[in-house]
């Protein structure tokens, strides 16, 4: 029988990372760092600044839109207004993979765009520079959209990328030009980006093809941004199912989808944070409505299809859904019986992205892996507590930088899919709708959820708690596991993936199972560093 493993109150670790601080960061500081209860939930502090000398995990606004939402779009040339780092910066970073339509379909994500952008064009201005790039992408490839990204020094120079966008589409006539103000500094984080993208996206793109593509039950999938293979899994469990997938925000996507998804029955969303605007705004123009799902965990993803087809109320949807989870479940028990006796008890930690942090403790529950801590990089605070926070949150100044869209119901092509009356009697009945509980209320009483960790709290949970996994991106990776703990990078998945779906899940059991139970990880620390091994290093020299 293994012995049962003591942990430190979470209360004195919250007190000891703070200790470390200045008093006036430690009291920001305390505000982000909360003992979880889900009976009542505590008020966490997200989506303010980082503290200047921490750091921190984020990324900035541009890698928000052009590299999360617009990225694994495959039509459209993504041009980067700006030096030729911040293009690379965006370049293939999180692995998003897609299918185009044969061997000559349209497929510029392997392409690097950038006006790359020198010291005469911060002096004089970048504008000529920007049509040109647009001439020559658009001569090169003819492709259906072009997308201009900001980054910082477009901002601070002030070059007008949108009046550039509409003289070039009226120039060139077939190529739909839009400009995104997302320059790097704008808003707190990445999750400005994610809003900015939103907003141009649906102002630019959406409701461009009223052509009804056909399919009983359609849906959209927002915030599935395929890293790894994810929405392919997904694509295929829908289509067993003969759900219609009419298009999906943004992993595996085109720019036709986008134009075409308003005729949709229903939107889903992924992760909430990148992408609720959106689901918000088709709602009000177009009448469409939304509800969460997860598709990360083999009893999630069962959910999920399940509350899909409860929703559009038919009785042979959800009998085949019943019969392609049945199909499916099979492997993923076989599996589990595998792998649990060797993750059960295993302790897990996760720091990462808007939704992910909450979405993989499903999977770890799966597992019998328990979550220590948790928290996002880009969280805001209904990400953390629920929806129900929203109206109490402040509305501060890097907030009011982002546009806010005034959208109202469309003329003509406003069409409600259900009744408030039947969303209302779908409420009651346990189907949630325009509904988030946050990841506080899944989440053990005590566990430590932090927003924004630092660096140095990273370092101080590690050697607090001694986790067996260690989930965060690729600038903490190295440093935690020369600490001796495996990290998963759950951005891009390092080399693996898919995690989404059935397949997914056993895909992921294996990865964690080899992780956590791998010896190497006791052999980090280098044999002179070990107790009283100086001393034996020492007297062997002696003796020789």
């Amino acid at each position: 029988m293994e012995p049962v493993r003591k942990f430190p109150d979470p209360s004195a670790v919250r007190d000891e990372m703070l200790q470390k601080y200045p008093p006036k960061v430690a009291k920001k500081r305390a505000k982000s760092i909360v003992l979880n209860d889900p009976e009542e939930i505590p008020q966490v502090q997200a989506n303010t600044r980082t503290i200047p000398g921490i750091i921190t995990q984020r990324g900035c606004s541009y890698a928000g839109c052009k590299g999360v939402v617009l990225g694994p779009t495959r039509d459209i040339v993504n041009l980067v207004h700006g030096p030729i780092g911040c293009s690379f910066y965006a370049w293939l970073t999180r692995r998003n993979q897609t299918r185009p339509d044969g061997p000559e379909g349209a497929n510029y994500m392997t392409y690097c765009f950038s006006t790359d952008m020198q010291e005469e064009h911060i002096v004089f201005g970048g504008e000529k520079k920007l049509k040109q790039a647009i001439q020559e992408a658009y001569d090169l490839f003819h492709p259906k959209a072009i997308g201009i990204f900001s980054t910082c020094p477009v901002g601070l120079i002030g070059d007008d990328v949108h009046a550039v966008a509409r003289e070039m589409r009226e120039t060139l006539g077939d190529c739909n030009i839009f400009g995104f103000s997302c320059e790097g500094y704008k808003g707190v984080s990445q999750s400005a980006g994610h809003h900015i993208a939103n907003n141009q996206v649906f102002k630019h793109v959406v409701g461009l093809d009223d052509t009804d593509k056909g399919g009983k039950f359609k849906i959209n999938m927002l915030g599935e941004y395929n890293i790894g293979g994810d929405a392919f899994e997904i694509e295929r469990l829908l289509e067993k199912c003969g759900i219609t997938l009419v298009a999906s925000f943004s992993g595996n996507s085109t720019i036709g989808q986008f134009e075409n998804s308003h005729t949709a029955d229903l939107n889903v969303i992924m992760c909430h944070r990148s992408i609720n605007y959106m689901a918000e705004m088709m709602e009000t123009k177009y009448g469409i409505p939304w509800m969460k799902v997860n598709f990360i965990g083999a009893e999630a993803s069962a959910k999920s299809l399940r509350r899909i087809a409860r929703y559009f109320e038919d009785d042979e949807l959800m009998a085949r859904v019943e019969e392609v989870i049945a199909e499916e479940m099979p492997v993923v028990r076989s599996v589990v019986e595998d792998v649990y006796p060797r993750t059960k008890g295993k302790l897990a930690m996760l720091f990462v992205g808007g939704s992910r942090a909450h979405h993989y403790q499903e999977l770890f529950g799966e597992l019998g892996m328990e979550t220590l801590s948790a928290g996002y990089e880009f969280g805001h605070r209904d990400d953390y507590e629920g929806r129900r926070v929203i109206p109490s949150i402040k509305i501060d100044a890097d907030t009011k930088n982002i546009e806010e869209l005034k959208v109202t119901a469309d003329p003509e092509r406003y069409r409600p899919r259900k009744s408030e009356e039947d969303l209302a009697r779908l409420k009651e009945e346990g189907l949630d709708i325009r509904e988030y509980e946050g990841m506080m209320p899944d989440m053990k009483k005590g566990t430590l959820v932090i927003d924004d960790i630092s660096h140095y709290e990273s370092e101080k949970l590690i050697e607090l708690y001694k986790p067996d996994i260690f989930c965060a991106g690729i600038k903490e990776k190295y440093v935690v596991q020369k600490m001796g703990v495996p990290l998963k990078q759950l951005h891009s998945y390092d080399y693996g993936g898919p995690y989404a779906g059935f397949t997914g899940a056993v895909n992921f059991y294996k990865d964690i199972d080899r992780m956590v139970n791998s010896r190497v990880w006791k052999l980090i620390q280098a044999p002179w560093e070990e107790d009283g091994a100086a001393l034996e290093l020492e007297a062997s020299y002696v003796t020789q």
